[in-house]
């Protein structure tokens, strides 16, 4: 039984991936920092912090899916600077596949959310 975000395997997944993302992204040159640097650590971070959001709004399904639906885009966000920051030889290739990859892992996880959301809504109850 999941009691709060941090349990979700998408959360842990998405969160593991921001820091990977934080720690290589000091790297990025100095002139980045406001660009493309903050761009990809405010993406990978709003990830997490909306499927955080979802979670506590499962009471609702219309703002369980929209709070999904926003860490879905946000996860897309993350994989266009990861294409940047390739193209741009901040990250080299095989780094950026990687994290690519995770991100693939994440919105798989993620639609699967979308597709059933039921099954992770809170029933209800009459008193």
């Amino acid at each position: 039984m999941i009691s709060n975000h941090g349990q979700l395997e998408v959360y842990q997944v998405a969160f593991e991936t921001a820091m990977t993302i934080f720690h290589i992204s000091k790297s990025f040159p100095k002139e980045e920092k406001y660009s493309l640097t903050d761009q990809i650590r405010r993406s990978s971070r709003s990830v997490c912090a909306n499927l955080g959001e979802a979670w506590r709004r499962r009471r609702y399904r219309g703002s369980f899916l929209l709070r999904l639906n926003d860490a879905e885009a946000e996860a897309t966000e993350t994989q266009i600077w990861i294409e940047f920051a390739v193209k741009c030889e901040y990250l080299d290739v095989e780094t950026g596949r990687q994290l690519y990859n995770q991100y693939n892992k994440i919105l798989g996880m993620i639609v699967k959310m979308t597709n059933n959301p039921n099954s992770w809504l809170l029933k209800s109850r009459n008193y």
